[in-house]
């Protein structure tokens, strides 16, 4: 599978898992500050999008090592969101609403560079056993 390929998928599991996020947000949202509910819903999302990513777009088995590994691939994307999402909100007067769908925009191409390093990861022999 070539890389554009890859990053088509890779897009499509985005729309799929920003819109599981944004909904699980909104609902935190009811009840919680703006920051607490992007934090759950941000880990609530970041499972469905390690096996999104390993079956589609990856076409590679999901292992414990690479699902302890994969938030490696969400912490910058969860660093650009955050702070995104306060400097939207805080210093900028953007909406909590939908500053989270902005700041998300811009974590995606090195989301996708950090996730297929890890995704694409040869197996060692120890993880075999």
């Amino acid at each position: 599978m070539t890389v554009r390929v890859q990053m088509i998928r890779f897009a499509l599991v985005g729309v799929v898992n920003t819109g599981t996020y944004y909904v699980c947000y909104l609902a935190l949202l009811t009840r919680l500050p703006y920051l607490a509910a992007h934090v759950i819903a941000f880990a609530f999302s970041m499972t469905g999008s390690f096996l999104l990513n390993s079956y589609f777009t990856y076409r590679t088995r999901p292992t414990w090592r690479k699902f302890l590994l994969f938030p490696l691939t969400n912490a910058a994307n969860f660093a650009i969101t955050t702070g995104g999402v306060w400097l939207l909100v805080d210093l900028a007067g953007f909406s909590s609403r939908y500053a989270p769908l902005v700041a998300a925009v811009v974590a995606i191409p090195i989301t996708f560079a950090v996730s297929r390093v890890i995704m694409l990861r040869p197996e060692t022999a120890v993880e075999g056993r």
